[in-house]
């Protein structure tokens, strides 16, 4: 049953995560312009990563108060889901204080995105939900109607606990546990080729790096992207190995634009959903060489494999202009 949101709604130490389905621009601020004013009312760092044409709109609406919101261009606010969720923790440690809320207006950005990177960006969604738990955030995802295909509107509602309409929220019956949704929502890999380059398995990490790097060369990768390949290689094939007994076999072959390497251990340690999404705390963590094999890839795709775990990196390969 829908209730009117307030600030009550989102008291206490966890993360809430609403989306916010709009086909206006009078039903945006219908959402954002009480949000953003009762946080700052409050006294709470309220941050809008939406849309140039939103962030207008909302200054539009706000006045003088507009001066204390914080923005960003949602585009440039994280190209990829690692970097996304890297960008929100940083607004967080940045503009947290023991106490205090933050609310964050938080618009990804669907068009001109392969279906791959849809995908991803719908997993990660879902993973919010268990990434950021416990930190006293309260984040609207906004969700334009007029220019998010169906299947993406539809998603909103089976990643997000509950949805905002103007001040009211109304419960996501949909919703699917996070390792659910991610599970089931996974990328179909393609079986590697037949021609596919082959090694291992192995539990020599220097045979990994040995193997990366002759088939990064092979594949017209030069100077610090060849590195960058094979350090995310070798990062993740030590993730692998770190099971006791641990071996790892690499498959590695070129797909126009990207280098694709897929490893696969019969030992690994259990995979974590959203494994390697956080970045590197002061703490040494298992996760740490996955999150940089995530942030140095254009994709990561990591499911179980009978008792083990199979790992699917893809690279900018040749052809690829940064």
């Amino acid at each position: 049953m829908p209730t009117e949101a307030g600030p009550g709604d989102a008291e206490g130490a966890g993360f809430v995560h609403h989306a916010c389905l709009y086909g206006s621009d009078a039903e945006f601020l219908a959402m954002a312009v009480p949000f953003v004013r009762d946080g700052l009312a409050a006294g709470e760092p309220v941050l809008a990563a939406v849309t140039p044409a939103n962030i207008e709109l909302l200054r539009g609406a706000l006045g003088e108060r507009a001066y204390a919101l914080d923005t960003a261009e949602t585009a440039c606010f994280g190209r990829r889901p690692v970097e996304r969720v890297r960008a929100f923790l940083r607004y967080h440690e940045s503009r947290s204080r023991p106490g205090r809320r933050m609310r964050m207006l938080a618009e990804p950005v669907w068009t001109g995105k392969s279906a791959r990177q849809v995908a991803e960006w719908k997993r990660m969604e879902s993973g919010l939900n268990v990434l950021l738990a416990g930190l006293p955030v309260w984040m609207i995802c906004p969700y334009d109607l007029r220019a998010v295909p169906a299947d993406v509107a539809e998603a909103a509602c089976a990643t997000h606990p509950g949805r905002m309409d103007g001040r009211r929220l109304i419960p996501c019956p949909g919703y699917a546990d996070p390792a659910a949704y991610a599970a089931g929502t996974g990328p179909q890999a393609a079986p590697a080729p037949a021609a596919a380059a082959r090694l291992g398995p192995t539990a020599r990490v220097a045979a990994v790096r040995l193997f990366a790097r002759e088939r990064a060369a092979a594949a017209g990768l030069t100077g610090e992207r060849l590195e960058l390949a094979v350090l995310a290689v070798c990062e993740t094939a030590g993730y692998l190995l770190a099971a006791a007994g641990a071996r790892v076999a690499l498959r590695a072959w070129e797909e126009p634009g990207v280098l694709l390497w897929e490893l696969h251990s019969a030992q690994a340690r259990p995979l974590p959903a959203f494994a390697g999404f956080r970045p590197p705390g002061v703490a040494p963590d298992p996760e740490d060489g996955l999150w940089l094999a995530r942030s140095l890839s254009e994709s990561l795709d990591a499911e179980a494999a009978g008792d083990g775990a199979r790992i699917t990196l893809r690279v900018a390969g040749r052809g690829f202009l940064p």
